[in-house]
């Protein structure tokens, strides 16, 4: 249903030249090919109409006043926002060097002015089939998103217990010096480490008091479910070690896989340990909330028993101590 819905979206296309003969060529052949048409005469005007509305293409000139097209493109490439926008530049300019800075600016493809109207058409619907495989795989990450809060939100005693666990699991990667891509990922494994537990009974997963050992071997099935739901979507890859190996230990006796040390995903460590924390910090009908003191204590003990890795338990607790971490909510 959503497929469809998706394909017969009328296409929004974003005409950006300081000619205005230029844009009503442009117009007039894009609307005959049955798209939406919006146009800017300059950068600065086609950023505010981007920041209203991301289109789902940009036809961009390169040589204009105020913004030229290198660095509209450029920025519009840096925002997560608008990064998967498909943008084309147009220009006059034929020199290599003009393409190698269209392509270093992030722009996904460079047509020279004059340019033939069949090949423009058929490179702006290449392109536009990629943006809705993109959309559809971006609305299938975002339901799965939504379904990591609908697990949460079955236990009334773990709410904003996902953002909290985003917020420090991203907190404690930056200053650990992950790269942008695994904060990424684990901003988004706050919200489906737990995923799997879709697929855990109420019974089991609300139960106030101690699990028995049959109670426990469906409760271990969980990260390996969140795994398998998840598994299909390449843009959650990087996700999938967080999901699987989130309560794995350091010496080698957690699960699913019981791996041990550095063979545990770093992602992982980080999430399990700011997810240990949290649960600390969380009243429950059979404890009281711990003080941040009496978690960080426990932490360390779980270090000195080799559940924990110890390079990732002490920034975090440095973290805290410095009131570096964000507010919990």
């Amino acid at each position: 249903m959503r497929t469809r819905e998706i394909s017969s979206k009328l296409p929004r296309l974003l005409v950006v030249d300081d000619n205005a003969q230029n844009i009503e060529l442009l117009t007039a052949l894009m609307e005959a090919e049955g798209y939406e048409v919006i146009s800017a005469a300059d950068g600065l005007e086609a950023l505010t109409h981007v920041a209203a509305a991301p289109p789902d293409l940009i036809l961009l000139d390169i040589m204009m006043p105020k913004l030229d097209g290198y660095a509209v493109c450029r920025r519009l490439k840096e925002e997560a926002a608008t990064r998967l926008v498909p943008i084309v530049l147009l220009t006059a300019l034929g020199a290599e060097e003009a393409r190698i800075r269209g392509i270093e600016a992030g722009a996904d493809d460079f047509i020279t002015k004059p340019f033939s109207r069949t090949e423009l058409k058929a490179r702006i619907r290449s392109l536009l089939r990629l943006k809705s495989f993109t959309d559809e795989l971006e609305h299938a990450e975002t339901m799965l998103l939504a379904l990591g809060r609908t697990v949460e939100a079955r236990d009334p005693y773990t709410q904003g217990h996902c953002e909290q666990l985003a917020a420090y699991s991203v907190a404690l990667g930056r200053k650990l010096g992950l790269p942008l891509e695994e904060l990424t990922a684990l901003d988004r494994g706050g919200f489906l480490h737990d995923l799997g537990k879709i697929g855990i009974p109420d019974a089991i997963l609300l139960k106030p008091g101690g699990l028995s050992e049959a109670e426990w071997v469906i409760m271990r099935e969980h990260p390996v479910i969140g795994e398998r739901i998840c598994l299909s979507l390449r843009s959650l890859q990087r996700v999938l070690p967080i999901i699987r190996h989130h309560h794995e230990r350091w010496d080698g006796s957690g699960y699913p896989d019981g791996l041990k040390g550095e063979a545990i995903p770093i992602t992982a460590r980080i999430l399990q340990t700011v997810d240990i924390y949290d649960a600390m910090r969380t009243a429950r009908p059979y404890k009281p909330a711990m003080s941040p003191e009496a978690a960080c204590n426990t932490l360390r003990d779980e270090v000195a028993r080799g559940w924990r890795d110890p390079h990732i338990v002490c920034p975090f607790i440095e973290l805290i101590e410095r009131g570096e971490l964000p507010d919990r909510k």
